[in-house]
């Protein structure tokens, strides 16, 4: 036998929630298998078996807080008989899920819960998938599936919650019934989802810089045919040497990274009365995932060539796609991008990562007419922002640091020389 314990926390994180069991009592167990995930306000951590056998017995339900190294279940060498498991917690889910009155009384539907822990602890589903079944309370046994295995996919589950918020075709009976019973015709239908421990710390830490740091912004644009023209003329021979295409992102944090050598304030952090200068420059990219955004770090980019920014960035897309970020990849860092235009953004103000004291917000690329050179042309245009603490940081030092970037971004070559 052998108990399956939480993963030793970092110092910064007290508890996590058992999101997820991948097994259930009395399946078979690999070593090195997923057996459950744990979510802390920073990342989801995979609980994995150190032996091959049988899970005998669960300890925690889906959904219990846990505590570092705490006792999970056992597994069992083959053959061990399953012990029962405690019963799971009922939880009342309001949503858009509503019961079906019949003649001869109220037939109910399952609960949300139940079937969001039925959904967690079967293999055939894929993360996306599970995500959508249980944040919707869907039953998967209910839903057709259409992939190549007779797996259910991401759009089976979407055209589930369509159809599953979509107006009852039939009229209610005339008999009374509660008023829960039944949504009324025309009635807008809400959902209750708590907050995930991830969701709820980026709630918290953005609430704190707003409360604490003294937040600016200030913007300028880019005229992005230089950096255009130069991936054009080269990416051929980039993706040939390097398996890996020559991105905006890289460019940017070359720029950035050479600006905040010319301005170390804006690489600094404030700690009480103090001021920490940072004589390196870990910069954070933050990255969408389906649990909230991230931003995994890269190290010493003062010493990192294009192509390995490119696939660094492109290795924690993967890992934030899949969940897999650890705490490492998140700690630290000395200054931070964020790239809305990806999603089509225009112009914002980025709210710091702290205890960074700024961070970069890159926009859209638009056709827009600018003057050049006494004439009227049309151009690629991107509007840049920082976002900074004007506690340490003056805005003079804020102006200059991005006129640095535009015009390493406007003249690459220079960049790229280090002139």
């Amino acid at each position: 036998m052998a108990d399956i314990k939480v993963p030793v926390f970092s110092e910064s994180v007290s508890e996590g929630t058992l999101l997820a069991w991948h097994k259930k009592p009395g399946d078979a167990v690999k070593r090195g298998e997923v057996l459950a995930e744990i979510e802390t306000d920073k990342v989801v951590l995979e609980v994995t078996a150190l032996q091959d056998g049988v899970l005998v017995s669960t300890a925690k339900n889906e959904g219990d807080t846990v505590l570092s190294e705490e006792v999970l279940g056992v597994v069992g060498d083959a053959g061990s008989a399953p012990a029962a498991t405690p019963a799971a917690t009922q939880e009342t889910v309001s949503g858009p899920i509503a019961n079906e009155a019949t003649a001869g009384g109220t037939a109910t539907q399952p609960d949300s819960a139940a079937l969001g822990n039925e959904a967690t602890r079967r293999d055939d589903l894929s993360p996306a998938v599970r995500k959508v079944v249980v944040e919707n309370g869907l039953n998967p046994a209910q839903i057709p599936a259409t992939g190549p295995k007779g797996n259910i996919t991401k759009a089976d589950a979407l055209s589930a919650v369509g159809q599953q918020a979509a107006p009852a075709q039939t009229a209610a009976p005339a008999q009374a019934v509660t008023p829960a019973a039944v949504i009324p015709a025309g009635a807008r239908p809400e959902q209750r989802v708590p907050m995930t421990r991830i969701r709820q710390r980026i709630s918290e830490r953005l609430k704190e810089v707003q409360n604490t740091a003294a937040l600016l912004t200030t913007f300028n644009e880019v005229n992005m045919q230089p950096a255009m023209d130069l991936r054009k003329k080269y990416q051929d021979q980039f993706v040939a040497k390097h398996g890996v295409k020559l991105g905006f992102m890289s460019l940017f944090v070359r720029a950035a990274t050479e600006a905040l050598k010319a301005f170390p304030v804006i690489n600094a952090s404030v700690e009480g009365k103090d001021i920490i200068y940072h004589g390196f420059y870990d910069i954070g990219i933050a990255v969408a995932s389906d649990r909230g955004l991230v931003v995994p770090v890269l190290r010493d980019t003062d010493q990192m060539s294009l192509a390995g920014i490119e696939k660094a960035i492109g290795g924690y897309a993967q890992k934030a796609k899949a969940g897999k970020l650890t705490l490492e990849d998140m700690s630290g860092g000395t200054f931070s991008i964020t790239n809305g235009g990806t999603f089509g953004s225009m112009m914002s103000t980025p709210i710091i990562n702290a205890p960074q004291s700024a961070i970069l917000g890159m926009h859209n690329i638009i056709e827009r007419p600018i003057a050049q050179n006494g004439q009227v042309v049309i151009a690629p245009m991107m509007y840049i922002a920082l976002s900074y603490d004007h506690r340490i940081i003056d805005g003079k030092e804020a102006v200059q640091f991005l006129v640095m970037i535009k015009n390493l971004l406007e003249d690459p070559a220079r960049m790229l020389l280090e002139l």
